[in-house]
């Protein structure tokens, strides 16, 4: 089992060192958009991305989605220097409260998400979304690590027995 946990730890840190330039090159952007702050490069990967993969979100953030990316700005995107050096050192507990916490609001977010991406009518959006089912499927393929990845750390922190020890402490 400590293999095992070895092991995610290691995917953890890969995640949230990954996350922190997604973040701040791309989902910021939503709430920046106009600012004059990112280069024109990034501006196109946005719009290149989301045109691609028919994310009408991107292109057209409804608010609901924007209160989301706020709460990743203001919420997520501290935590995750913090969360990368822990999971690169391994075995610090002192994470596991603040990483129950991260996991189950992320997985909260994303879901709607992903049910929007499946379920939505996209025909009279501004932006193109996507029509077909392997469309949907494709940009669910984009959300669907920033679900999968949180509920194992969540999953992780609640049943591994290097995180869940309960200490013993000494009586005086």
């Amino acid at each position: 089992m400590a293999a095992v946990t070895g092991f995610l730890e290691w995917v953890f840190a890969l995640y949230f060192l990954i996350h922190i330039p997604v973040t701040l090159i791309i989902d910021l952007q939503l709430l920046l958009h106009g600012a004059g702050i990112y280069p024109q490069s990034m501006t196109e990967l946005l719009k290149w991305y989301a045109v691609t993969f028919k994310d009408s979100m991107m292109l057209e953030p409804p608010p609901w989605f924007k209160s989301f990316i706020c709460c990743e700005a203001a919420l997520q995107l501290p935590f995750f220097p913090f969360a990368a050096y822990a999971f690169l050192k391994g075995g610090c507990k002192w994470i596991r409260t603040p990483a129950l916490i991260y996991s189950s609001h992320v997985a909260t977010t994303v879901f709607p998400i992903l049910a929007h991406i499946l379920f939505e009518d996209f025909s009279a959006a501004k932006h193109q979304g996507p029509e077909t089912v392997q469309e949907r499927l494709t940009l669910l393929s984009f959300y669907a690590p920033y679900l999968l990845i949180p509920v194992l750390l969540l999953l992780t922190m609640l049943f591994s027995p290097q995180y869940n020890q309960v200490e013993k402490r000494k009586k005086k």
